[in-house]
């Protein structure tokens, strides 16, 4: 009989905690956002925001630029990102700070290129400035900081902004013939401390 109560016991308790965790599975909340900062210039940034605990979050997205020519510079770019998040309140609910972590794929101009100018290689070979861009990809790490507020029952507002390390792999080119510019026999490696996300996510509530 006691055998009997026990095991009762037992698998009643097991069941209250299974409940108990699916309720708390169930509480979760899941966002899809995206960022309304970036889409008049027709670039797509798009993302999922997952509760994992009451004030930490997991975020993933991809953002994509199509451009081929934007303003006269090359401006195509792939990136993917995950981020853990927490926040100092609760999940989803105001100022958080966040790691991220992140890889790209570009065919872009630099900043540094768009004047006229003359370039020299370490051939001797001149190339004017403004007609050089570069192709690659980059390992990116930051953090961000950001603040989220809830505009109704299921949209969020997500401002934040992210700052780290980018480091690129890249060959330069020459727009009009071509030609590679630097004289790297594979990739040109490069390393700069930049702000590399950022915006305002316009964030449905799924679940």
């Amino acid at each position: 009989m006691l055998k009997h109560k026990f095991l009762t016991a037992s698998i009643t308790l097991l069941s209250a905690a299974m409940f108990t965790a699916q309720e708390q599975e169930q509480e979760k909340k899941l966002y899809i956002k995206g960022n309304a900062l970036l889409a008049p210039i027709g670039v797509i940034n798009i993302g999922l925001e997952k509760q994992l605990t009451q004030k930490i979050t997991m975020q993933g997205d991809v953002l994509v630029s199509p451009w081929k020519s934007f303003a006269g510079h090359e401006f195509q770019y792939y990136s993917a990102s995950l981020e853990g998040r927490y926040y100092f309140n609760e999940a989803f609910n105001h100022w958080y700070i966040g790691a991220n972590i992140g890889v790209s794929s570009f065919v872009l101009q630099k900043w540094n290129y768009w004047k006229d100018g003359s370039y020299i290689n370490d051939r001797n070979e001149v190339f004017v400035r403004s007609n050089l861009y570069q192709k690659g990809f980059s390992f990116l790490a930051g953090v961000t900081g950001g603040y989220q507020f809830k505009v109704s029952d299921r949209w969020n507002i997500d401002i934040y902004a992210t700052i780290g390390s980018s480091t690129d792999f890249y060959k330069g080119y020459d727009r009009t013939t071509g030609q590679r510019y630097e004289s790297a026999q594979k990739y040109n490696k490069s390393g700069e401390i930049l702000p590399y996300r950022g915006g305002i996510m316009i964030s449905y509530k799924l679940k």
